[in-house]
């Protein structure tokens, strides 16, 4: 696919969404027999009509008034039946798969974490997997079932109106179907295209912006930010109106055309029916038989024709899910490699670079092993987080080697490099749950007593035991409960609670003042012993506790003697 082109073609995404069917299929068989009886038993009814006005008529029918009353009725009640097993089947199978996309989508993001990750809007993430994928109902229950029942009705109506009463008006139907159930689509689904894929483009950058002024609000603010920012989402909110309107006016625009191509058509049936009629081609009982075939007909490709407003935005949403699913990850992970059990680290002449033109890392060496705390310092940019991102191969090393234990990262299990290597990052996350959930993060089964002292080892014990409900007290939405120096230090009784022989920190100190980095340190030096830890700072004073220091400055590494 090219990159400037809008999206994948429909027919590539239909296809993609179909294979995805597996062993659904053939319940997408039934709910098709279903629809396609259910549209027969409809037709049925207007039909048997006309044939017991035809025998009033005179025409030779061998069915009785009694027997076509009856067959009217038991049309409609089948066609009832028929309907729900139809729509039960095929929103069975759309539930049932956006269960499978979520999951594939989830997995996807599992491996596109973190790295590829930090650069895509969190709103659009947010739109791809709820509302990007809830458009794919619109496919799987009103869009594969549809268009196989008006192949199948159509055929029928055409081959029964061509035998039962004239080749003519047979024609005459076909020139309709084609118009509506395939020119028509064609022409709404080109003109929607652009407009659809813009309105998702607009919606997901609304989500993203709107979810960032919610996060965002206490400094917004703080900041008295509030009308410039409620001007930009009025903004946006204009821009999205108007991608809602376009496409509103161009469905519009696309029902009227369809409405009228079928009154034409219904129109022309009824001028040839009556010219065969007046030419004695037919008898009048057949001429409204066909007629009313024609008439009652429409039904299924009318249902074919009204896709494109659906589609447009359906496929605009199944591109971007499979965008994503496609999305090849920064690095592979490697499951058929060896376990190790961490004793010491060997970073030789290692380069990396994001986009190949700028190197932000060159030549670095360093090495570290267990009971020794190593400080890494220098100004922002340098390529210092980028270096412990390595160190957890969320990246690929271009050029040089990453040695645990002598063996290279790269023939490291990926799951068992990060059982051997946590990281602390410079802001934690807590979710709105208890501050214990929180920890149970790093070990989902570790007993209280491991919770505590993994808490105690990192000074906010008695912070916790403090708070109105302990453990079970709430970390907020965002953890706007706590301080950044109780949120960073119950970051590191995560680190200390999964047990992992090095520890990589990045800024630990840079959203705490003094006290609490004070406090942060005397934790990590307690550690000393058991452990490898390896601090990044721009800050001098957390360099204070380091055995050695390395000084990064464009990219290079030098040991700071």
């Amino acid at each position: 696919m090219k990159k400037d082109s809008l999206r994948r073609s429909g027919a590539i995404i239909m296809a993609r969404l179909i294979v995805l069917l597996g062993s659904l299929s053939y319940v997408m068989v039934l709910a098709v027999v279903d629809g396609s009886l259910g549209f027969f038993c409809a037709m049925g009814v207007t039909l048997f009509g006309a044939l017991g006005i035809a025998k009033i008529l005179g025409e030779t029918i061998a069915l009785s008034l009694n027997s076509i009353v009856f067959m009217c009725v038991f049309c409609g009640v089948l066609r009832g039946g028929l309907k729900f097993l139809e729509q039960y089947g095929n929103h069975y199978i759309a539930f049932r798969l956006l269960a499978v996309l979520r999951d594939r989508v989830f997995g996807a993001l599992r491996k596109l974490c973190p790295a590829k990750l930090e650069s895509k809007q969190k709103g659009s993430i947010i739109a791809s997997i709820t509302s990007d994928i809830e458009t794919l109902e619109v496919f799987y229950a009103h869009t594969v079932s549809p268009i196989c029942i008006a192949v199948i009705v159509c055929a029928c109506v055409l081959i029964f109106i061509g035998v039962f009463s004239s080749p003519y008006l047979m024609l005459t139907a076909l020139a309709g179907y084609i118009t509506v159930g395939i020119i028509l689509p064609l022409i709404s689904s080109a003109r929607m295209k652009k407009t659809g894929v813009e309105y998702r483009a607009e919606f997901a950058s609304f989500n993203s912006f709107f979810l960032d002024s919610i996060k965002g609000i206490k400094d917004i603010v703080l900041s008295n930010a509030g009308e410039t920012r409620k001007k930009e989402v009025n903004s946006r909110s204009e821009k999205l109106l108007a991608k809602t309107k376009e496409l509103k006016r161009l469905t519009v625009g696309a029902q009227s055309a369809v409405e009228l191509v079928v009154s034409a058509v219904i129109i022309a049936a009824l001028i040839v029916g009556i010219v065969l009629l007046n030419s004695d081609k037919i008898t009048i009982g057949k001429m409204i038989v066909g007629v009313v075939a024609v008439f009652s007909s429409f039904g299924p490709v009318i249902a074919v024709a009204a896709l494109p407003s659906n589609l447009t935005q359906t496929f605009a949403g199944g591109d971007r899910v499979l965008n994503l699913i496609d999305e090849k990850p920064a690095v592979e992970p490697v499951t058929d490699g060896k376990n190790i059990e961490y004793e010491n680290l060997e970073v030789a002449d290692l380069s990396f670079s994001y986009d190949e033109t700028k190197k932000v890392l060159e030549d670095v060496s360093m090495h570290a092993g267990k009971g020794e705390i190593i400080g890494i310092v220098g100004e922002s940019g340098c390529g210092k987080s980028t270096f412990l991102k390595l160190l957890l191969r969320f990246w690929q090393k271009k050029n040089g080697t990453i040695k645990y234990n002598d063996t290279d990262i790269d023939e490291i299990n990926s799951d068992n490099l990060l059982d051997n290597v946590t990281m602390v990052s410079q802001s934690t996350y807590l979710f709105d749950e208890t501050i214990e959930n929180n920890l149970r993060i790093a070990k989902p089964d570790a007993t209280k007593e491991e919770i505590e002292d993994a808490c105690r080892l990192a000074s906010v014990h008695d912070f916790i035991a403090s708070l109105p409900d302990g453990y079970q007290s709430r970390a907020g939405l965002l953890g706007d409960n706590l301080s950044a120096g109780e949120k960073q230090r119950i970051g590191l009784a995560r680190a200390f609670l999964k047990g992992s022989e090095l520890i990589l920190l990045d800024e630990p100190t840079s959203n705490v003042d003094s006290i609490n980095e004070g406090i942060i340190l005397a934790a990590l030096a307690r550690q000393k012993k058991k452990k490898s830890i390896i601090i990044v700072s721009h800050r001098e004073s957390t360099m204070a506790i380091a055995d050695r220091v390395y000084q990064v400055e464009k990219g290079r590494m030098e040991e700071v003697v």
